[in-house]
């Protein structure tokens, strides 16, 4: 069942997606042609597909430029990726590598068997998710500062479906800026996006009605606050 897009008051998830279809809560802008940089990543972007709507699509071929990315970024060629060596291969725009607590919740979106790891077909459809948030921050980081202020965020946050606050990208610029800039680098927005979209669909698996209302008990927000460390 559709979600109640349009409907309710501001701070909800009503908000309509973008015209074209797609994931909820996921941008839907292409990603930048020239990738991130960093060791085993440029060229340009694979074509959509993989993850979508909370789960498994059917896998599209893979991109012989992904395969070298993920074989690049494959430090010890098990074949599968970590968090580690995820971390190692992207960088923001001053340089520095992506934190860790992004790459490690990148790697739970798509690491079913909860290994700590992500093979090829996941890595694929990881990779269309970072390029797709990619292309969204470039879009809102005008001066091109590799930055973005809570007013940027917001507006981000309402092109990818949700409908929030100032005051919620206010609090959220407040949780992951650990630089005191008032401001996300990249590796933040992906990671603040990473949360929303993992809340957004524990939320809507527990409200089958779509009403944009959820009865939890404790120990079921705990283990949310838990999983998502809000």
């Amino acid at each position: 069942m559709a979600y109640p897009y349009g409907q309710g008051p501001p701070g909800g998830y009503g908000a309509p997606p973008p015209q074209g279809g797609g994931y909820y809560g996921a941008p839907q802008q292409p990603g930048f042609g020239g990738g991130l940089p960093g060791p085993g990543f440029g060229g340009q972007p694979p074509p959509p597909g993989g993850f979508g709507g909370g789960g498994f699509v059917a896998q599209p071929p893979i991109d012989p430029q992904v395969q070298q990315w993920f074989m690049s970024v494959d430090a010890d060629k098990s074949g599968r990726i970590t968090a580690i060596e995820l971390q190692q291969a992207l960088v923001n725009a001053n340089w520095s590598h992506f934190n860790p607590e992004t790459c490690r919740l990148m790697i739970g979106m798509f690491d079913k068997d909860m290994s700590g790891t992500i093979e090829l077909n996941e890595f694929q459809a990881l990779w269309n998710y970072i390029q797709q948030w990619k292309g969204v921050f470039e879009q809102f980081d005008q001066n091109r500062s590799g930055q973005i202020d809570f007013n940027e965020l917001c507006n981000a946050y309402r092109q990818m479906g949700y409908n929030l606050t100032p005051q919620f990208a206010q609090t959220v610029v407040a949780k992951f800026d650990i630089m005191g800039r008032q401001s996300l680098t990249l590796d933040n927005f992906i990671q603040s996006c990473v949360m929303l979209k993992s809340l957004t669909d524990a939320f809507k698996s527990r409200d089958p009605t779509s009403s944009g209302r959820v009865n939890m008990s404790y120990e079921d927000f705990m283990t949310l606050a838990v999983f998502n460390k809000i």
